[in-house]
Formats: structure tokens, C-alpha cells, sequence
């Protein structure tokens, strides 16, 4: 469907799906309500093929008389955090969060240790689904502003933004709250970094409502998924993101990986050999590149284990 973002903007039969449980979507609409919606019979029979309707999609609504909703069109999305998951049908494409303004990435400066191997993964994704990144170095009391500013020192020239806080002592916490407002923001990391404390740093008691849908949405065959953002006081919404660990690269070829770091895909063309894996190819510039100290090893180191298909365990 092709609908101008003026049109949406404007119109008040127009909504944002704030959360979505089986088969039931509530959407907020311009006007401030939340109404609890199904799909009409025609989004149904699309469904089959991906997730017509996610979380953090625009869609417009019908009112019924009960007070329920009918969603009857979706807006074209701007990107999505996706994953495209093979079935007996076909591929079938599975929208976590749709239109996400930026991907914030918390990780601890200690307890526990970085795992920047975790991090780089999740570049990637947010590389090949075109999605800006904020990182987040949390516990930055742990260790003190200079240790920190050492660990994360790689990311910065890479054009990934690295902002340091202390959800315990407050530090930087009016900045990445300044970072989240009027934006849709889809947060991840690994477990034990302060994800909740910094959300009730930001907002009391937001990190407990994160969590609360967390713990329902859980692992196991009979859990029913529940995906939801969270709204800020003074705007915008933020979605968490427990899941994205498992977000396989199954459906990225090695050599689709050169493009998803920044300081080797310009590189590429430069290697003697056009299918280059980096690894032992005489005339390789992504080589000669880690040999002069202009790629880190450990990104390169990275590069290869994901070329490899090794993965990082939570």
C-alpha cells in the first residue's frame, strides 16, 4: 500500500501499534486512545508470507460499536528490525519492531566483563537492517571515564556513537534520556548490564514494566509472545529487545559480511582477487590493512568468526 507520511501525520483514523499478543494489536491513535485491534480478512491472507502488521507499524484503524478496532491499511515502513525465517510455504519474514528511529546497545564496562564480540554482532545486524546505533557503556563507576573510554576507544572511528553512564551513580543519564525522547528506540545488551536500572534511572518504575512483559514473553513452547513499547514522558517509546540474540545470521552470506563493517567494505575492491575471503589470499588490503594497525584486530578477529559462522554465546 503506498500512503504518504503528510497523510498519516495528519489523519486521525491513524494509529501507532504499540503492542501486539495473538493476534490482537493495540494501537494508539493521534488522538490519544488506545484501541485493541484485529486485522481485516484481507491483511490476513497476507500474513502467511511475514508479519503484515508489528509493533511500531502506523496503520489505520475502523472504530467499531463496541469500542474494538479493525486495522485496515499499513503504512509503508521506514526500516525494520527483521528476521526471515524459513518454512514449508516459503520464507516467512518476522518483524520484531518495525519502524525503529535507532538500535541503543547497553553494555557493562564490568560485572559483567564486555563482550565486545556480542557487540560487533549486533553491528551487523543493525548494518545489513540499516538501522542507526547508539552504544551504551553502562557501570562506567566500575572501572572510571578513562578505562572505559579505552574499552569502547574502537567504535568512535567507526562512526558508532558511544555514550558512558552509571545508572548507580546517575552519570549520563540525562543524556541518553535526551537520546530516547521523541525517538523509537529498540534497547538490547546481555543480561546483568543495568538495562532496567538505567530505564528506572530515566523513568521510575519503567525498567519494572520492561521487565514484567520480559518474564511473559519468556522461552518455551506454550509461551504466548508479547511485544510492546513503552512509553516516555516527554515522547517516544522505547522497545526491548531480549530476543535479538537470536537473531541468526543464517540468511547472511560470508561474503555479505564485508559490507557490514564500516572499515573493510571500502577495502574490498582494493584486494587483488575478487572473491577474497581475507583470510589467506595473497594481495588481500583488508590484510595489509590489520597488518599496518588500521583495522583493530579484534574486529577483524570478529569479521572472521562470524565469516566462520562461530557464534557468541549469551
Amino acid at each position: 500500500m503506498s500512503t504518504s507520511s503528510a497523510s498519516v501525520t495528519a489523519d486521525p483514523t491513524w494509529g501507532q501499534v504499540v503492542r501486539a499478543q495473538s493476534g490482537f494489536y493495540t494501537v494508539r491513535m493521534r488522538g490519544g486512545q488506545s484501541v485493541v485491534c484485529r486485522l481485516r480478512g484481507r491483511l490476513k491472507k497476507m500474513h502467511r508470507q511475514g508479519d503484515v502488521v508489528a509493533v511500531g507499524d502506523w496503520v489505520r484503524v475502523t472504530l467499531l460499536s463496541d469500542g474494538s478496532g479493525v486495522i485496515e491499511a499499513v503504512a509503508p515502513r521506514q526500516r525494520a528490525l527483521e528476521r526471515r525465517a524459513p518454512t514449508a510455504r516459503g520464507t516467512y519474514q518476522q518483524v520484531l519492531l518495525a519502524n525503529p528511529d535507532q538500535l541503543v546497545l547497553v553494555f557493562a564496562c564490568a560485572q559483567p566483563e564486555p563482550r565486545l564480540r556480542m557487540l560487533d554482532r549486533f553491528l551487523v545486524i543493525a548494518e545489513k537492517q540499516q538501522i542507526p546505533v547508539l552504544i551504551v557503556a553502562n557501570k562506567v563507576d566500575l572501572v572510571g571515564l578513562e578505562r572505559a573510554q579505552e574499552i569502547f576507544s574502537i567504535y568512535p572511528p567507526l562512526g558508532y556513537p558511544v555514550l558512558y553512564t552509571s545508572a548507580k551513580v546517575g552519570y549520563g543519564v540525562a543524556e541518553l534520556k535526551a537520546h530516547l525522547i521523541g525517538k523509537l528506540s529498540a534497547l538490547a545488551g546481555p543480561s546483568g548490564v543495568g538495562k532496567s536500572s538505567l530505564l528506572n534511572a530515566i523513568q521510575p518504575d519503567l525498567g519494572l514494566a520492561v521487565g514484567s512483559v520480559r518474564e511473559k514473553g519468556g522461552k518455551g513452547r506454550h509461551t504466548t509472545v508479547v511485544r510492546q513499547l513503552f512509553p516516555l514522558e516527554g515522547g517516544g517509546y522505547v522497545a526491548d529487545m531480549p530476543g535479538l540474540r537470536t537473531l541468526a545470521l543464517w540468511d547472511t552470506q560470508p561474503e555479505e559480511l564485508d559490507g557490514y563493517f564500516p572499515e573493510i567494505r571500502d577495502l574490498v575492491s582494493q584486494c587483488q582477487f575478487n572473491d577474497c575471503t581475507h583470510t589467506t589470499e595473497p594481495g588481500c588490503a583488508v590484510r595489509e590493512a590489520v597488518a599496518q594497525g588500521k583495522i583493530h584486530p579484534h574486529r577483524y578477529e570478529s569479521y572472521l568468526r562470524l565469516r566462520q559462522g562461530e557464534e557468541e554465546d549469551e
